[in-house]
């Protein structure tokens, strides 16, 4: 049986440090993250020099402008999450992937290998959407694998013997699905008799990118006002852990109708309004939180972050999530009644072929 691997490779600019990764992205299981693998190849110089070489897992949250900082002052954190020394090799037991194992039988006795643990509670690659000329740094999460060589864990890495290799943190949508959404509301009115009813539900709780949301809506008007209009909308929300109001959200498909429309008091009304949120619809808008690597143009909205509990939130994360904002319009002295359902929005785990395929296609780019 032949095994076929894809393998990542990224050279120094002095051309002594090599490292080979064979994918990109990691996957998030909540309670357990990918471990972080590879191999780096040394020169026969730096070899003889017995050079001092580190390998570190950075994750680079970027919470401002870049074009507003100043001498001093910075809107970007750097995280060192995880440090090694790759050479000299330190006593460590590394279980090796087969890739490692193949890789070192191919490259000989300069070949090293390294394996990281990204922490669990660790943020999400999620980076905030740019205007289309802007060509600085994005506000987001990012994740690097650091190659470098020097005295010590924190001596000062120079550029042409540093190796900077963008991975991801990626979630991928669960198997089981959750509980059907659905939700009433109703509204009273000041001196007037009876009540409007909202019974708004969703088909299901999870959805994969680029699918059709049908929202089921439901309205039962037994007050003495006529509803005049029905606006669906799903909105992503944003939330900065950093800030303590660094919570927005951005309104990303939406579709109103006047059609069944008015409804006099005493009706009824029953209707199915569809909505597909992408990242199309959305690509000049600025703040719209995407997948972590805005370098691929294939990219979409970011994923629903899934977390374990409230305690373990990350202070330096993007926290995003999904829901479908129903409202009904009364008029000027009526004014409006809402219902909101939040969902999931993911990417279903993909196949091993597909992801043969997609490391094949960025390899080549």
């Amino acid at each position: 049986m032949v095994v076929n691997f894809k393998v990542f490779k990224k050279v120094s600019p002095n051309n002594m440090i090599t490292l080979y990764m064979n994918k990109r992205e990691f996957v998030d299981s909540i309670t357990v993250v990918e471990p972080v693998d590879g191999i780096i190849v040394l020169d026969d110089e730096y070899v003889k020099q017995n050079r001092k070489i580190f390998v570190q897992l950075i994750c680079n949250f970027r919470y401002g402008r870049e074009d507003d900082e100043m001498i001093g002052l910075r809107f970007q954190k750097e995280l060192t999450l995880v440090s090694q020394q790759v050479h000299p090799q330190q006593k460590v037991d590394i279980q090796l992937t087969k890739m490692q194992e193949r890789l070192l039988k191919k490259l000989g006795s300069n070949a090293f290998p390294f394996v990281m643990d990204i922490p669990p509670s660790s943020p999400a690659s999620v980076v905030l959407q740019q205007k289309a000329k802007d060509d600085t740094q994005p506000c987001g999460v990012q994740y690097f694998v650091k190659v470098f060589t020097g005295d010590s864990v924190c001596d000062r890495s120079h550029r042409r013997s540093t190796i900077n290799l963008g991975i991801r943190k990626v979630q991928y949508a669960p198997t089981k699905y959750g509980i059907q959404p659905c939700t009433v509301v109703r509204k009273d009115f000041l001196l007037s008799p009876g009540e409007l009813e909202l019974e708004v539900t969703l088909d299901k709780q999870l959805y994969h990118h680029s699918e059709k949301i049908a929202v089921n809506i439901c309205v039962r008007n037994n007050s003495n006002k006529i509803v005049k209009k029905i606006k669906a909308m799903v909105q992503q929300g944003v939330d900065i852990v950093l800030f303590q109001n660094g919570q927005f959200r951005n309104t990303i498909a939406f579709v109103e109708t006047s059609e069944g429309c008015p409804l006099n008091p005493g009706s009824s009304l029953q209707k199915v309004m569809y909505l597909v949120p992408t990242l199309a619809a959305n690509c000049d808008r600025a703040g719209i939180a995407v997948e972590g690597d805005v370098k691929r143009k294939e990219t979409s909205l970011a994923s629903t972050t899934l977390i374990a509990s409230q305690d373990t939130r990350d202070a330096f994360g993007i926290i995003v999530s999904y829901a479908v904002k129903v409202k009904l319009f009364l008029g000027a002295l009526g004014g409006e009644l809402c219902a909101e359902l939040p969902f999931i929005l993911m990417h279903p785990k993909p196949s091993r072929k597909v992801k043969e395929a997609e490391a094949e296609a960025e390899a080549k780019a």
